[in-house]
Order: C-alpha cells, then sequence, then structure tokens
C-alpha cells in the first residue's frame, strides 16, 4: 500500500486487497497522514474520561430514526394508536444490550464484528454472510433516499421521482465531511440528531396526546390481528438494524484507550452509558412521531379526507396531514426532521458499508466509489417505484425494506452473540451466564416472531390466494424450501463452535503481550486506534498533505 509522497501524488487506487496476516489486517481504509486526527482517552481514573467517548452511539442511534423507523411509526400510530407502543419500549431496551456487546467486541478485541467473521468463519459461509450484509445495508438505504424525497417534496414540492435522484448529491455531503476528521463528523451528527428531536417535541406541543393513554401503551403489551403482527416485525427491524452491528464494534476503535485491565473495563462502562444516552433521544422521537401520529388520526374532528390518509399513511401524506390538522408549521417541522434523518442515515450506512467490505472480503474501496455504488443500488428500485406507484408504491417499498432488515438481523446477531460469549475471544471480558442468557433471549424472540409470521403470512397466500392447484404446489415447494434453508442457515450459526482465537489487547505485562505476538506470528501486537476508523480523510486532501 502507497504511503509515500510519490505514491500518494500518482493517485489514490481505487480498489486494494491487504495481503497480510488474515487474523490482524490493519492497514488504512484511506491513506494515512501524519496529521490524522487520534482521539486519546487520558489514563486517569475519572468521570471526565465519559466525554472522550462521546461520538460513537450518537452515529449508532441515528439507525433507529431513519425514515424508516419514521414510515413504521406513523402507520403504527394511524392503524393502532398507542397500541404499539410497547414494541418501541423493548426493541429500544434490546438495542441497548445488543449494541453495547457490539462495542465491547470492539474494545476488548480491537477488531470489528466483521473482522472476526472473516477469520473464524469458511470461505463460503463468510461470503454468503457478506452478501447478507450488504443486501441489509442496500435495504437500509432505501428508506433514507425515499424520506429525503419526501422531505423535498414537502418542503420544496419538488416530485418524488426528481427527489430521489437529488439524493444522489448526499454523496458530496459526505465527501465534504470525511476530511475535518471523525471528532467533527460526531459532533455534526449529534446535532442532527437533537435537531430532530426537537422538531418532534414541537409536534407534541401541537398534538397534546393523551399521556395516560400514551403509558399505558408503553407498559401494556397487546397486538390486535395479524395486520399488527406484521407492523410489529417492521418496528422491530426498523429498530435493530444488522448493519449497526458492523458499525458499532468498527467506530469504537477510533479511540486509543489505556491497555489494561482497568481501561478496558472503562471503555465498555462508558461506552454503555454513552450508547445509553444516544438510544434513550431516539426512543423519545420513535416515541414522539407514534404518539403524535395516533393523537391525529385519532382526533373527533377529522374530515373525510383526512381520515383516507390515515388508512394508508406514508411519509408523504403525514406531511400534508399534520399541515391540515395541526397547522403548517407542523408540517414543516416533520418536513425538516425527516430530511435531516435522510441525510444522517446515508453517512452512517456508507461508513458501515465500508467496514463490511473490509471486514468480511479484506477489500478496500475509496470512499465516494462505495458511496457511489451504494447509492445506485438503493437509488434505481427507488426510483422505478416511484415512477410507477407513486409515492404510496415508494411507502411500501420502506416497509418492504424494514422487514428484509428483521429477516435479516439473525445472520448478525448470531455471530455477535457467539464472539462475545466466548472466553477464547473475550476473555475475562466474555459475556456473563446472565448477560449471554438474556442476549439469547431476545434473539431468540426475534428469530421466532419472524419466522412465526413468515409461515402464516405464506399459508394464508396458498389458502385464500385462489391459486391454481399446480401453482399453489409449486410455490409452496418453493416457499418452505427457502424457509427450510433459512433456519438451517440460522441453525448453523448458532451450533457451529468458534475455532479462532483472539489475542486480547488487554494483557498487561511485556511478557504475556510477547508471548502471544509470537504466536501469532507477528512482531508485535496491533495498535488502536485503527488507522481506517480514525483516519476518515479525503485521499487527495491526504495526498496534499503527505506532500508538503
Amino acid at each position: 500500500m502507497a504511503g509515500s509522497s510519490s505514491s500518494s501524488s500518482s493517485g489514490q487506487p481505487q480498489f486494494i486487497v491487504s495481503t497480510g496476516n488474515r487474523s490482524f489486517s490493519n492497514a488504512p481504509l484511506i491513506e494515512k497522514s501524519d496529521s490524522c486526527e487520534q482521539i486519546v482517552v487520558p489514563d486517569r481514573k475519572s468521570w471526565k474520561n465519559l466525554f472522550s467517548y462521546m461520538g460513537p452511539g450518537f452515529l449508532v442511534s441515528i439507525a433507529y430514526i431513519d425514515p424508516g423507523n419514521f414510515e413504521t411509526d406513523l402507520q403504527a400510530g394511524a392503524q393502532y394508536k398507542y397500541g404499539l407502543l410497547w414494541i418501541i419500549l423493548v426493541a429500544s431496551c434490546a438495542a441497548l444490550v445488543i449494541q453495547s456487546l457490539a462495542a465491547n467486541l470492539g474494545v476488548v478485541t480491537g477488531k470489528h464484528l466483521a473482522e472476526h467473521c472473516r477469520s473464524e468463519y469458511p470461505r463460503i459461509p463468510n461470503f454468503i454472510l457478506w452478501v447478507l450484509a450488504e443486501i441489509a445495508i442496500v435495504a437500509c438505504d432505501i428508506p433514507e433516499v425515499i424520506g429525503t424525497a419526501f422531505a423535498l417534496n414537502m418542503l420544496f414540492r419538488i416530485p418524488v421521482w426528481i427527489g430521489v435522484l437529488l439524493t444522489g448529491f448526499s454523496t458530496l455531503i459526505l465527501l465534504a465531511l470525511q476530511q475535518y476528521g471523525v471528532r467533527k463528523l460526531e459532533f455534526f451528527i449529534g446535532f442532527l440528531v437533537f435537531t430532530i428531536a426537537g422538531c418532534f417535541l414541537g409536534e407534541l406541543g401541537y398534538a397534546k396526546p393523551d399521556a395516560s393513554e400514551v403509558l399505558e401503551g408503553l407498559f401494556v403489551p397487546k397486538l390486535g390481528g395479524n395486520g399488527a403482527t406484521g407492523l410489529a416485525i417492521s418496528l422491530l427491524g426498523a429498530m435493530v438494524m444488522p448493519h449497526n452491528l458492523f458499525l458499532h464494534s468498527a467506530l469504537v476503535l477510533s479511540r486509543k484507550i489505556p491497555r489494561s485491565v482497568r481501561g478496558i473495563k472503562e471503555a465498555c462502562r462508558f461506552y454503555l452509558i454513552e450508547s445509553g444516552f444516544a438510544l434513550s433521544v431516539a426512543f423519545l422521537i420513535n416515541i414522539s412521531v407514534i404518539s403524535v401520529t395516533g393523537a391525529v388520526c385519532n382526533s373527533s374532528n377529522l374530515n373525510p379526507e383526512d381520515k383516507s390518509k390515515c388508512e394508508d399513511l406514508d411519509l408523504n401524506k403525514a406531511s400534508f396531514l399534520l399541515k391540515n390538522v395541526l397547522g403548517s408549521w407542523s408540517s414543516k417541522l416533520f418536513a425538516i426532521a425527516l430530511l435531516a434523518s435522510g441525510q444522517s442515515s446515508t453517512i452512517t450506512g456508507t461508513y458501515a458499508g465500508q467496514y463490511v467490505m473490509q471486514g468480511f472480503l479484506d477489500l478496500r474501496l475509496v470512499p465516494w466509489v462505495r458511496n457511489f455504488l451504494t447509492r445506485c443500488l438503493a437509488i434505481v428500485p427507488s426510483l422505478i417505484v416511484a415512477l410507477i406507484g407513486g409515492s404510496a408504491g415508494a411507502g411500501k417499498l420502506i416497509i418492504i425494506a424494514s422487514m428484509i432488515l428483521s429477516f435479516e438481523l439473525p445472520f448478525a446477531l448470531i455471530p455477535l452473540l457467539k464472539f462475545t460469549s466466548c472466553k477464547t475471544k473475550m476473555g475475562a471480558h466474555a459475556n456473563s451466564v446472565v448477560i449471554s442468557a438474556i442476549t439469547w433471549v431476545i434473539g431468540s424472540l426475534i428469530m421466532s416472531i419472524n419466522v412465526y409470521y413468515l409461515v402464516s403470512g405464506f399459508i394464508n397466500i396458498l389458502i385464500h390466494g385462489h391459486l391454481k392447484r399446480a401453482a399453489s404446489i409449486s410455490l409452496g415447494i418453493f416457499g418452505f424450501g427457502g424457509l427450510g434453508l433459512y433456519l438451517g442457515a440460522i441453525a448453523y450459526l448458532v451450533f457451529r463452535k468458534n475455532s479462532k482465537a483472539s489475542h486480547l489487547l488487554a494483557l498487561t505485562t511485556h511478557e504475556s503481550r510477547q508471548s502471544a505476538a509470537n504466536e501469532s506470528g507477528q512482531g508485535s501486537m496491533p495498535n488502536l486506534p485503527r488507522e481506517d476508523i480514525v483516519d476518515m480523510q479525503l485521499p487527495q486532501r491526504a495526498a496534499e498533505q503527505v506532500d508538503r
């Protein structure tokens, strides 16, 4: 890999493949300059260290308040008022536990989830997991594209299909931010999160939902039929996203933490606190969206036109509904929040894609190439649906994308649970029996709900779909064969024993470090922070600095 001024000036290669050891691939995704920004945590025992850890949780929290969440939140509030709020509460609690495990994996081992998958699984399963992760990122990017297009339509009356094309310019925004380093990016994302929160707090002031009914919806679980089950799965899929697990385990590597037992424990604890704060803000935003929609769509003074909008509510209709019922300022606040959500989600989704590709394949793309490819894969189906089906079709595409994310979650969640519970990978920092039991229960419930909904929906199509006998038989064989393959893949991940050990970075003595290094065939242990996480500069800017 080029690191000199001559190689830098000759242009950054678009594809870079590491030739080093598979277990410790530590080469930068972007050419590193000497002036790259490092976030160093002081080696002291103090609560002031918490501020050094603030940042990754907010980048992760964006995935919980993206346009896909808003779409499913709107439909949940419109159709079931406050009845599905408890899903948000359960999903948020589960998300905090799961995201903390992802952070712990990166902190303790110095490698993120995708890298662990590459070193642990054989070539074919690893490739399949990478393909599934890439599909999940595209499925996550589709709501961001459509949501941004809807926001532009609300604010500037731009047609949705033109708005879909204009979202490609978010690539320029991302590239402009990359040159300023990870810390400033985290501040910018945090600002967008609080902008979204402020907008929806203002919406609550307009809508004035009944507090007692909201509390009942939060703490009294209920599902009113198969439609509610499907929407609950969409809510869950929009809340707990597979790509977020890869992203969080990589972002924590941007901090250079004290490599001691105390330093590791402190980092894990402070990342838990930081993630809890960021996800609490995201939780309040989701609660606000459902509460506002539930109050508006169940108002006694709705006219027939607004009632019809509530029956099939999407992001675009929500703006006009809020304008008619609550006033024009309410509509503008919603549009601003949606625009902030779509643009911030673009940034985090692109970084997740970069780390997924690097981790699974040891293949690097320069950021603008990676972003361009991801956006094209999301823009093409979004544009086709927007042109053919209009805003209603685009809204349904968001629901489908959210359900895809829910079905794919086990293929990121199970490896995470296996790795963080494994003492050969995490040492003394492996999950306790209690934490392991809780996380496996959460994962099992998610998978069980997915399988139940898939089977019940498929059987309903076979029985009530008015298909010919031959078509029903063929569809049944194909469908149940696919279900068997899905369950078999999950069983493989669950029951396969981990075979690769991690050389823990929490080793405290020189002798133990040297022993672990000799065993791995490396001259030294990998250092934190990881260059590919910290250095988020543009290749052109990095080259200029090296030339100077």
